[in-house]
């Protein structure tokens, strides 16, 4: 249960940091300065989480993240039930950090520059879900590759991996905000999409799917494509 728990904390505070800096700059392309700080809340929430509970539960706090790994075949004993459970409490995590940052912006009065509590949308690519998911299929692909080679005992990057996996999720959002948002996790996705249409706004939802098998199917290439490269 500690490691659900980690996993709960650490998606929580992704989508506290990341999508409420989102919330706050919002993601103009004409003030490009937006993307820099969304793309760099992301990164460093990452970093800070990767050291904070990486030795309880991996820092997955992404589903296809947890997927990459379950796939890959690089942790001994890790059953579809502990993804399961891992998939869970990433989802929890990220409603409740939607939920805080609802209360927060509600209470305090402050505008959501985004219109859906840092949601996910296809805005950027004209509304196109086919060119939204191929983003979202490349991205992850692209940053769960990193994260399989980073952890690998082979690489011997120690205690530089949460470094360089923080950096790797920063570059991604910063060609992919302008287009998708930049997802690469389901339950990012999932949470402020979900709390924003219990606050009255259900527009994320219709692509939300977008955003759940795009992560999913880039997470499962990235694994059987290092698969094949570590042989």
């Amino acid at each position: 249960m500690k490691k659900y728990f980690a996993e709960a904390i650490g998606t929580c505070v992704l989508v506290l940091l990341g999508c409420g800096t989102a919330m706050l700059v919002g993601c103009d392309a004409a003030a490009g300065g937006g993307y820099i700080l969304t793309a760099l809340a992301f990164g460093l929430s990452i970093v800070a989480m990767a050291y904070c509970v990486g030795n309880i539960s991996g820092c997955h706090i992404n589903p296809a993240v947890s997927l990459g790994v379950l796939l890959s075949g690089k942790v001994n004993g890790k059953t579809f039930a502990e993804f399961i459970g891992y998939v869970i409490a990433q989802i929890i995590g990220a409603l409740v950090g939607a939920a805080l940052l609802a209360a927060v912006f509600s209470l305090g009065d402050v505008t959501d520059m985004t219109g859906g509590f840092g949601s996910n949308g296809l805005a950027g690519v004209n509304g196109n879900a086919i060119a939204g998911l191929l983003v979202e299929i490349i991205l992850t692909f692209i940053f769960v590759l990193c994260i399989l080679g980073v952890t690998s005992k082979k690489a011997g990057h120690g205690s530089f991996g949460g470094l360089v996996i923080g950096l790797t999720l920063t570059g991604v959002h910063i060609l992919g905000i302008g287009l998708t948002g930049t997802s690469v996790n389901p339950a990012r996705s999932i949470g402020p999409a979900v709390i924003a249409a219990i606050a009255g706004n259900p527009a994320p939802l219709a692509s939300l799917w977008v955003f759940i098998v795009g992560p999913l199917v880039g997470a499962a290439l990235a694994a059987f494509t290092y698969r094949a490269l570590e042989k």
